[in-house]
C-alpha cells in the first residue's frame, strides 16, 4: 500500500511538474523579428513636440524674458535649451493648437515696445503682450537645431495674410515682406518647410464641414508655392478629430494630391472625456482606461490610412498625428485654462506604447507632435520659478530617440493580456529598428500593473551578439518627479535578460519600458 501512495504521489508530481513547465512556456511571448522584407524609414519628425500658447508653456515656461534673474538666451531659459537639445527634438509646432487661429502673425513682430496686447479667448482668457512672436520662435529654433512648424490662422484670417507670412519668414528679398523681416532685424529667411493650414478646423477653428473646409484649404493651398521655397514647402491640411473617418475620406477625395503633403490626426488619451480624473491620485480602473484610449492610436492609424491608400497608394502623402497624449484634470489650485498636470509612470506607459504604433505604421506615419512641451498636459518639462524637472515623458522620448531615422524591423508577436474587471488589453508593446550604423535597437513596454512579463527574441538573423539594456520603472504606476525630487523617476541599467544560444530572453517588470540595443 505504501509504494503504491508512493507511486500515485510520483505520477502527481510528474503531471504538476509538466503542467507548470508548460504554463511557464507559455508565459513567455515569442517576438519573431523580420529582416527578409522590405521596410520604411521611421522619420525622426514622428518625435516632435508643440508649444501652444497655452497656460505657462510660453510665458512663463519657454521665455521668460531677458530681464529675467533665471539664466537666459534672448528670454529664453537655458535650463530647457539644453534639455530638449539633449531630447534631439526634431521639429516644434507652434503657435497652437486653438490659439493659431486666433493669431495675427504681424502683432508679433518688430520692437517689442511697440507691439499690441491681445485676450487668448481659448486658454484662461489672460492678456498676452505678444513679446514672444515669429523672430522670438524661429530663432529658438535655430538655436534647437529643430525645424519649425507654424501653424498658421485660417478661421479667422486670409488668403494674403497667410500668404505674406510666408513670404516674411522665407523669401531671400526684394519684396515687400522679405524688406520689413530685414527691417526687423533678420537679414536671412528661416525657410520654413512645414505649414499647417489651420487647425481642427471641425471644432476652435471654425466648426466647418469637411466638405467647406476642402474647399478652402484648395485655396489657401494654391497660394502657398511656386515662387517661395516651392520645393520644400510640406503643406499640412487639418485633419480628423480621432474616429472622424468621412473628415479624411473628403480630404483625401476633394483635394489635389499636387496640393497636399499632409493630413493631420489628433487623438488624446484620459480616463473619460467628462471625469478625466487627477494626474497623479489614480486607481488601477483609471489606468486601465487610459490605456484603452492610448492604445485606440493603433485602431486610429490603421482605418485612417486604409482610408489613405485608397486615394494613395504610393504613399505620397503623410498621416501627420500633430496632437497626442494624456489629458487630465488640472492640478488643484492652478487656472483650469492652464492644463497643467503632472507626469507619472501612466504617462510613460502612454509614450512608449503610441510611439511604438507610430514607428511600426512608419510607412504612412511621417511625423507626430506630443502635446505639450512645457507645463501643459504631457508635458516634457515642468517649471516652477527657477526650478526645472524632466517627466518620465521626457526620458521615454530620449530613450526612444534611436529609432530617429533608422530602418524599421517589423514584429510579430502574440501579447500577453493585461486583465481588469473582466476585461483585457495586449500587455506587450514593442517596436524594432536598425540604424545606420547596423546597430539593433527594440523598444518594448509592459503595461501590465501587476504582473511581469516575459520576452523571447530569436537574435540570430540580426547580425549583433552583444546586447545592453536601459529601463524606466518606478515602485508605484503613480509615481512622479517633483521639484522637492526631480529624479525620483530616471532611466538606469537594464540586467533582467540573457542571451542563450541565439535567444534573448527579456523580463519586463510590470508597468515599465525597456530599451534594448545590439551590437
Amino acid at each position: 500500500m505504501k509504494n503504491k501512495a508512493l507511486f500515485k504521489l510520483s505520477k502527481l508530481f510528474v503531471f504538476f511538474l509538466v503542467t507548470f513547465l508548460s504554463f511557464s512556456q507559455n508565459n513567455v511571448t515569442v517576438l519573431e523579428i523580420k529582416t527578409d522584407i522590405e521596410s520604411p524609414i521611421i522619420s525622426k519628425h514622428i518625435y516632435g513636440h508643440f508649444a501652444e500658447h497655452l497656460g505657462r508653456c510660453i510665458y512663463d515656461g519657454i521665455y521668460v524674458g531677458e530681464d529675467s534673474k533665471i539664466p537666459n538666451t534672448n528670454g529664453v531659459r537655458n535650463d530647457i535649451i539644453l534639455a530638449l537639445k539633449e531630447l534631439k527634438i526634431p521639429n516644434l509646432r507652434w503657435p497652437g493648437g486653438c490659439f493659431a487661429d486666433t493669431y495675427h502673425w504681424k502683432d508679433g513682430i518688430g520692437p517689442k515696445e511697440n507691439r499690441p496686447s491681445m485676450v487668448n479667448r481659448w486658454w484662461g482668457g489672460v492678456t498676452e503682450d505678444n513679446s514672444f512672436g515669429t523672430h522670438d520662435f524661429l530663432n529658438l529654433c535655430e538655436v534647437l537645431e529643430t525645424e519649425p512648424y507654424l501653424a498658421a490662422n485660417v478661421g479667422s484670417s486670409t488668403v494674403k495674410e497667410f500668404t505674406e507670412y510666408i513670404e516674411y519668414v522665407s523669401h531671400k528679398g526684394g519684396s515687400p515682406m522679405a524688406d520689413l523681416r530685414k527691417e526687423n532685424g533678420r537679414e536671412k529667411p528661416w525657410n520654413v518647410s512645414f505649414w499647417g493650414v489651420g487647425n481642427e478646423m471641425w471644432g476652435c477653428g471654425g466648426n466647418m464641414t469637411p466638405e467647406y473646409y476642402a474647399n478652402l484649404y484648395r485655396q489657401y493651398a494654391t497660394f502657398m508655392t511656386d515662387w517661395i521655397n516651392s520645393d520644400k514647402m510640406f503643406r499640412i491640411a487639418s485633419g480628423a478629430n480621432v474616429a472622424d473617418y468621412h473628415w479624411t475620406e473628403v480630404l483625401m477625395r476633394d483635394i489635389p494630391k499636387n496640393l497636399i503633403e499632409g493630413v493631420a490626426l489628433h487623438s488624446y488619451s484620459f480616463v473619460t472625456w467628462d471625469k478625466k480624473g487627477s494626474s497623479t491620485k489614480f486607481d488601477e480602473a483609471q489606468y486601465f482606461s487610459t490605456m484603452q484610449t492610448a492604445l485606440k492610436m493603433e485602431e486610429l492609424v490603421t482605418k485612417h490610412s486604409e482610408i489613405m491608400d485608397k486615394y494613395d497608394p504610393k504613399n505620397k502623402i503623410a498621416l501627420i498625428v500633430d496632437e497626442w497624449g494624456g489629458w487630465y484634470d488640472v492640478e488643484e489650485g492652478t487656472n483650469p485654462g492652464f492644463l497643467y498636470q503632472q507626469n507619472t509612470m501612466r504617462d510613460a506607459m502612454i509614450a512608449g506604447t503610441t510611439l511604438n504604433i507610430f514607428n511600426n505604421h512608419s510607412a504612412r506615419v511621417k511625423m507626430a507632435n506630443l502635446a505639450q512641451t512645457v507645463n501643459v498636459l504631457q508635458a516634457v518639462i515642468l517649471t516652477e520659478g527657477e526650478k526645472m524637472l524632466l517627466t518620465p515623458t521626457y526620458h521615454i522620448m530620449k530613450m526612444y530617440t534611436a529609432h530617429h531615422d533608422a530602418k524599421l524591423l517589423p514584429l510579430t508577436f502574440e501579447s500577453p493580456s493585461y486583465r481588469f474587471n473582466n476585461e483585457s488589453l495586449p500587455a506587450i508593446s514593442a517596436s524594432a529598428s536598425i540604424d545606420k550604423n547596423g546597430s539593433v535597437h527594440i523598444s518594448l513596454v509592459n503595461i501590465d500593473s501587476k504582473k511581469e512579463n516575459k520576452v523571447e527574441i530569436d537574435i540570430t538573423k540580426l547580425g549583433v551578439k552583444n546586447f545592453s539594456g536601459t529601463i524606466l520603472t518606478a515602485s508605484k504606476l503613480q509615481d512622479h518627479n517633483t521639484f522637492d525630487t526631480p529624479n525620483k523617476i530616471k532611466p538606469v541599467v537594464f540586467k533582467t535578460f540573457e542571451n542563450k544560444k541565439g535567444k534573448l530572453e527579456i523580463t519586463i517588470p510590470p508597468f515599465s519600458v525597456v530599451m534594448m540595443e545590439g551590437k
